[in-house]
């Protein structure tokens, strides 16, 4: 391996740091009624939300083949603020619960913190062999501050910006990516490009496909957003987050966005209809846009690096083994399989999952995405991956996001005030925290 290489590897940072602090007894224990077996055959349960791309990337399969005397099955909640919910309810009435359970990267100080007692010790099924695999911060965010590691890391979210050179070329916009690249290099350029996108697309497009997005972007690229080190909540006096608001108002108030909220049957038709022309682009989006754009999308779409000068991190998750499961040893050999780097570089190839697994990273630099035009994705997501910061994250903060994306939600819709909106966020983290 060249130096440059071996050194990449030791300096890579991705994901959330878990914030430090004593563990809070969580009550009950779960257990699991949702996989059976029968004369040495195994049938495990995996329960994700969205798209981890396993089965569409064939994992499934090949590890059947594998392990002929294992059938995996799964099973996902599109919203995973919707499966969050349903995974609390199940561990506090243990029942419910699958042999394998995906955490969000958001969710996972939470788990650390509070629900440690719910889940498997995955060094005690061999999991501390596997520590140096991984980037110190990946792993250390699903460890105990007493040593217990609850989960494998799957991908990482390292950031960039897609967007559609069919539309660009209609609206007189340069395609490059190296040349966006320079022209949106502040995120001030990028709503200026944007407003000349506008002006030449009129209102059946839009340049973004909603504010919300454009501020998860911002705010994936601080180190502390929501909560400092300590564990305090800070996202109302911290000014990385009041920029992120206020250039997203601004864009709302420009009429740049579609105004789309994600995840919604009308944002997915949006991929393939037109509605709008760049959307930020974590590498896990490469895989969504595939499945909504379809095969009339490709050749479309490009990716270029994201504006600011840093690139963030958005998203990212880890696989947890419940306890109680039934299949404990055997949920645990799959999800070490799944994780390891020949999986994750494949998964990567296929579906644009970035890995977090340091031997898949050196095998997927090289690669790239015929259906983003031959975008060099292994290098636009690997540099991506080694500027973006180690971001603190606390106990709830896909709740304290979800409260404030939501606010910019009645901004661009409803064309509630700035103050207002703000107002409302506040008032839901405060219900949200408690």
């Amino acid at each position: 391996m060249p130096i440059s290489r071996a050194v990449r590897r030791t300096t890579l940072r991705f994901g959330a740091v878990a914030l430090a602090g004593a563990l809070l007894a969580a009550c009950g224990s779960g257990s699991s009624d949702s996989s059976a077996s029968d004369g040495g055959k195994v049938t495990l349960t995996v329960d994700l939300f969205g798209t981890f791309g396993f089965k569409e990337a064939g994992l499934y399969a090949e590890y059947e083949k594998l392990h002929p005397n294992v059938t995996v099955k799964e099973s996902s909640t599109e919203q995973e603020n919707d499966y969050w919910k349903a995974l609390q309810t199940r561990l506090a009435g243990g029942g419910g619960l699958a042999d394998v359970q995906g955490i969000e990267v958001g969710r996972v100080a939470a788990v650390t913190q509070q629900q440690a007692d719910k889940f498997e010790d995955l060094n005690a099924l061999g999991a501390r062999n596997l520590k140096n695999d991984y980037s110190p911060a990946k792993w250390a965010a699903a460890t105990t501050s007493d040593g217990r590691t609850l989960g494998l890391g799957t991908d990482v979210g390292p950031e960039a910006i897609c967007y559609r050179t069919d539309l660009f070329k209609k609206a007189g916009l340069p395609t490059d990516r190296d040349e966006l690249a320079k022209k949106w290099s502040t995120w001030d350029g990028y709503l200026e490009l944007g407003e000349q996108y506008q002006a030449k697309a009129g209102s059946k497009s839009r340049w973004m496909d909603s504010v919300g997005s454009l501020y998860s972007l911002m705010t994936g690229q601080q180190k502390e957003r929501y909560y400092d080190a300590s564990g305090k909540l800070i996202y109302a006096d911290n000014p990385a987050v009041k920029s992120a608001w206020d250039t997203s108002v601004k864009a709302a108030e420009a009429g740049l966005s579609a105004k789309l909220a994600q995840w919604t049957p009308a944002w997915n038709q949006a991929f393939s209809s037109g509605s709008f022309a760049t959307i930020g682009c974590p590498a896990w989006m490469l895989g969504y846009i595939k499945g909504q754009a379809g095969a009339a999308g490709q050749g479309k779409w490009d990716i270029a690096p994201l504006p600011g000068g840093v690139a963030g991190n958005w998203g990212g998750s880890y696989l947890a083994i419940p306890k109680g499961s039934k299949h404990a040893k055997e949920a645990y050999d799959l999800i070490k399989w799944l994780t390891a780097a020949p999986q994750q570089a494949k998964l990567f190839k296929k579906q644009g999952s970035f890995p977090s697994n340091l031997g898949a990273i050196d095998a997927v630099e090289d690669v790239k995405d015929p259906y983003f035009n031959n975008a060099p994705i292994g290098e636009i997501f690997g540099k991506a991956a080694e500027t973006a910061p180690v971001q603190v994250l606390g106990l709830h903060d896909n709740d304290v996001n979800t409260q404030i994306t939501n606010a910019l939600g009645e901004v661009e819709r409803k064309g509630t005030s700035s103050a207002t909106a703000w107002s409302h966020a506040e008032k839901g983290i405060e219900n949200a925290v408690g």
